[in-house]
């Protein structure tokens, strides 16, 4: 009786917030390269991760240090100072106020159909008692897909972070762990897991797929393979309709071989693309122009539209950032054009991040974010590890209630009828 009337309760808070019952979402399917609806029909996803939500980055919110950079520290930090009962609290205080209606709200602002949820595995499974869900395990997952289908928008499932880690880096969860691939336990549970989501989401057409496992590069290409085709099987046993997305490892997508060949269907590969960042040129027109037009006709977008050919597969591309370290309206430009041409070949995309807050605040050159903090409204930097529980609880509801600076130039130009041409010649 309570969970139908708490059903009922959420139910009416969304129809408030939207002035209507929004239209059930068609659910989607891949159909060669293309994303499509069950009549066949072309569907572009637009979209935005919501980063540092269900899978913490210190980076996108003023608190990055060299002794706690990583969910897993700040979760045994906060348990060795406060408890396990009361590091779960602080946890559920930080997530209601990192992503609230007002954040819902601006998504389709940014003319956008799609979000990326990354999520953490011990989000859904209780790490003290494993293969048993948390009693609380779906509540943010089913929020999320509630709050996204309400505004039109599909939801694609992101494994952020396994149990063990997928990698070195601190958004596997844990730096320099990377347990994943070297623990058969380890690739079990994450089966499992995977077990209990497509069981719980099968009939939700909100949902348009699961994002297997991000950036799986603490493995070779040939084990990422091997993994990534056991939980597609795992999946199909219980969902055969959801479109399953299979990562790519920093080298490539090769070792997985034509989908169809290896009995796969209602597949999409995922990379991500960061032109102008982490060693790939400079942030700036040029790179961007080379990589998105390929004006020698090879190369950049161009050789992943022949490799997808030969593949006959759809195609996320899962994180690009377009506009950092740029000025804001060129930046609103490119963030535009990346769009448009990922959805000309028929590629969902989805940009990296929706939020990024920073200590002094402003909608800055090197802000990640679709919003930022605005300028002056600070936010502390804390050391977790000598911070006063009422300065953390303090901080986490900040996060709440700081007033905003969207990225003007970007939502313009994201609704703009008219499309730009930023690298027209001069």
């Amino acid at each position: 009786m309570f969970r139908t009337v708490f059903a009922l309760i959420q139910m009416l808070a969304l129809f408030a917030l939207s002035g209507k019952v929004a239209a059930e979402l068609p659910m989607l399917a891949t159909q060669g390269k293309y994303w499509v609806q069950a009549d066949g029909r072309r569907v572009d996803l637009k979209g935005a991760n919501l980063g540092n939500w269900l899978m913490l980055e210190f980076w996108m919110m003023g608190q990055r240090s060299e002794a706690i950079d990583d969910q897993c520290t700040l979760e045994a930090t906060l348990d060795k100072r406060f408890g396990f009962a009361e590091r779960e609290r602080l946890m559920k205080l930080f997530r209601d106020n990192w992503m609230t209606q007002r954040d819902w709200d601006l998504l389709p602002r940014f003319g956008l159909n799609m979000v990326r949820l990354p999520f953490i595995w011990n989000l859904l499974e209780d790490e003290k008692n494993p293969r048993h869900l948390r009693p609380d395990a779906w509540h943010y997952l089913d929020l999320a897909i509630d709050q996204a289908e309400a505004r039109g928008l599909y939801v694609i499932l992101d494994l952020h972070g396994a149990v063990g880690s997928q990698g070195t880096e601190h958004h596997s969860g844990c730096a320099n762990r990377n347990l994943l691939w070297s623990r058969p336990d380890y690739q079990d549970r994450t089966a499992w897991l995977w077990e209990q989501v497509a069981k719980r989401y099968r009939d939700r057409a909100a949902v348009a797929g699961y994002s297997l496992l991000n950036e799986p590069w603490g493995s070779t290409q040939e084990q990422m393979a091997a993994l990534m085709k056991k939980l597609y099987t795992t999946v199909r046993a219980v969902d055969p309709r959801h479109v399953i997305i299979l990562p790519g490892h920093h080298q490539g997508i090769d070792a997985y071989g034509k989908p169809a060949d290896a009995g796969m269907h209602n597949v999409a590969f995922e990379m991500h693309f960061y032109p102008g960042h982490f060693g790939w040129g400079k942030p700036g027109v040029q790179v961007h122009r080379d990589w998105l037009v390929c004006p020698s006709g090879t190369g950049g977008v161009c050789d992943w539209v022949s490799r997808l050919t030969r593949l006959d597969a759809a195609f996320f591309v899962g994180e690009f950032q377009p506009w950092a370290d740029m000025e804001n309206e060129l930046g609103g430009q490119i963030g535009r054009a990346s769009f448009d041409a990922y959805a000309s070949h028929g590629w969902a995309a989805a940009i990296w991040s929706l939020k990024m807050v920073s200590n002094a605040g402003g909608q800055v050159s090197g802000n990640w974010g679709m919003v930022a903090n605005t300028a002056g409204e600070r936010v502390p930097a804390l050391d977790f590890a000598t911070a006063s529980l009422g300065e953390i609880e303090d901080l986490f509801k900040r996060f709440g209630t700081v007033s905003y600076a969207p990225h003007q130039e970007l939502m313009r130009w994201m609704s703009a009828s008219r499309a730009p041409d930023p690298f027209k010649a001069p």
